[in-house]
């Protein structure tokens, strides 16, 4: 994993300290999502938030030790999302959410904003780190997207991890797809014995993509987003995140944008894209064009969710309408925030 080589040669956690405040013109910025949800603040379990902001922590590390080294932005936000897909808290990876029949199928793009290049996947099942086949299908094919056991052969012809299915397993992700598909009048697969004694997934997490967006010291931007899509999904559904402009797009003259929520609002509102247009034909700054895409645009469409982004100078933003965001942020000044909940900056 791209992850442990970097660290690896590291050798240490780069430490930032710093407010709340929002980073313009340095040297180099980062920002994760870890999903949009609806928990209030005092509705969270002390110790599930402090696994969720320790998730969100390991992911924003990984990221800052590939930027703080001079690293590119697509490296950077490869790594920061390779951690999130090996976290059994989000969704994607392992941890990913269960299709009505049972299985884990993930979503994954990656996009560079200096070339306009990008790779996505769709309903993977084998290959450990969704997010980096999609960087293989823009690096090593002639393609743009891949989907299903053919993504997976490709991964598996490029040297990319696989796994058996069950890799991706967990107990509360399963309890929730048989709590949604009784709710759905839906019969429920057989598997429920591996759960064992686990409880349904809180609904405090509903849209739990993860997505990182970056730019580096050469000022190269990049966005990446991974998903395992929604509980109960059927007939080989796909959302937002591995269609670029709609979850996952980035323009070194305008931003980078990862977003999270009602995919096929994302999808129909182009909505990743749609900011960065803002950014570059409407002159408005990120923040601005965040919340006029989010804010405006989604909910007026009656759509949940929020976004993540960088801009060309290094400024970050999110917005979001959920009631919770898991999110983070750093940069090169000194700036480091790891927030969930709307009293947080």
């Amino acid at each position: 994993m791209i992850y442990k080589r970097i660290m690896a040669l590291k050798g240490h956690e780069q430490a930032l300290v710093g407010d709340r405040g929002v980073g313009k013109n340095s040297d180099w910025s980062i920002v994760l999502h870890g999903g949009a949800g609806v928990a209030e603040h005092k509705d969270m379990p002390p110790e599930r938030e402090a696994a969720f902001r320790a998730g969100m922590a390991a992911g924003l590390d990984a990221g800052i030790a590939v930027l703080a080294a001079g690293g590119s932005a697509l490296d950077a936000v490869q790594a920061a999302v390779e951690v999130l897909e090996d976290d059994p808290l989000f969704n994607a990876g392992r941890g990913a959410a269960f299709t009505a029949d049972g299985a884990n199928e993930l979503d994954a793009a990656i996009m560079d904003g200096s070339t306009l290049a990008a790779g996505s996947v769709g309903g993977v099942t084998r290959t450990r780190h969704p997010i980096a086949l999609a960087r293989a299908v823009m690096e090593r094919s002639p393609h743009v997207m891949l989907i299903g056991d053919g993504a997976d052969r490709f991964a598996a012809s490029v040297g990319l991890e696989q796994v058996d299915p069950s890799f991706f397993f967990t107990g509360s992700r399963w309890r929730a797809l048989e709590d949604e598909l009784k709710t759905l009048g839906l019969p429920i697969p057989p598997g429920g014995e591996r759960a064992g004694a686990a409880q349904p997934e809180p609904d405090d997490h509903r849209f739990g993509t993860v997505g990182a967006v970056a730019r580096d010291s050469a000022g190269r931007l990049a966005a990446a987003t991974s998903t395992g899509g929604m509980t109960a999904k059927r007939w080989g559904r796909v959302g937002d995140s591995p269609i670029i402009g709609a979850g996952t797009y980035a323009a070194d003259d305008a931003c980078a944008c990862s977003g999270t929520g009602s995919g096929e609002y994302f999808i129909r509102l182009t909505l990743a894209r749609e900011v960065a247009a803002l950014v570059k034909y409407k002159g408005l700054s990120l923040q601005a064009a965040v919340d006029e895409a989010i804010q405006r645009q989604l909910t007026d469409l009656g759509g949940d969710g929020g976004v993540i982004a960088v801009g060309a100078g290094g400024e970050m933003a999110w917005s979001y309408n959920t009631r919770a965001m898991f999110r983070a942020r750093a940069n090169a000044g000194g700036e480091r925030l790891i927030a969930i909940f709307k009293d947080e900056a």
